[in-house]
C-alpha cells in the first residue's frame, strides 16, 4: 500500500470542519488576551487573498483582523492563518503550473509590518520581481526585505 501525498491544491480544499470559534482558555489567556478566537478554513484565506488587486497589499495581520470581524472573534489565529496563506501560495503556483491564468496572487500577502514572506514560491527573489512590476518598492533591512510604504496601499478586504 503506498501512500501518495496530498497536492497543495487538495490541501487548500480540505476544510478539515472550519472555521471554528472558540473561547479562549484560561491557560492561554496570558498570551492570547481573553475573548473569543477564530480557526478559518484555508479556502477563506486564499479568497481573502484573491481579492487583492494590482497595486495594492494585504498582511496576515489585515487578514486576521478581517477573518475575526466575519467570525464575530475577537481574534483571528495568527498560526493557521500563516500556514493556509502558505498553502494557498503554493496551490497558486500548482495551479500556473497547470496552465492556469488567474492564480491567487499571493505575492500581494505581506508579513508583519510589510516583510516579504521568504517562504513563498520563488523566495524573496520571485517575490522582489512581482511586487517590484506592480509599481511597490522592497527595501533590504538587514537580512529581511519589506515593501517600503505598504501601509498606504493596503487593500480594503470584505468582510
Amino acid at each position: 500500500m503506498s501512500y501518495q501525498r496530498k497536492t497543495w491544491r487538495e490541501k487548500l480544499a480540505d476544510d478539515k470542519g472550519l472555521p471554528k470559534v472558540f473561547r479562549i482558555a484560561a491557560s492561554k489567556r496570558k498570551h492570547w488576551g481573553t475573548g473569543t478566537m477564530v480557526i478559518p478554513s484555508p479556502r477563506e484565506v486564499a479568497a481573502l487573498m484573491r481579492g487583492v488587486r494590482k497595486g495594492r497589499l494585504t498582511t496576515i495581520d489585515e487578514l486576521r483582523k478581517t477573518l475575526a470581524q466575519r467570525h464575530g472573534a475577537t481574534m483571528a489565529c495568527p498560526i493557521t492563518t500563516g500556514i493556509f496563506a502558505w498553502i494557498s501560495a503554493h496551490a497558486a503556483e500548482e495551479a500556473k503550473a497547470d496552465g492556469e491564468k488567474n492564480i491567487t496572487p499571493y505575492w500581494r500577502t505581506l508579513k508583519t509590518k510589510g516583510e516579504l514572506n521568504p517562504k513563498y514560491p520563488g523566495g524573496v527573489t520571485g517575490l522582489k520581481r512581482r511586487l517590484t512590476a506592480e509599481g511597490h518598492k522592497v527595501v533590504q533591512k538587514g537580512k529581511r526585505f519589506f515593501v517600503g510604504g505598504y501601509e498606504s496601499r493596503l487593500a480594503k478586504l470584505r468582510v
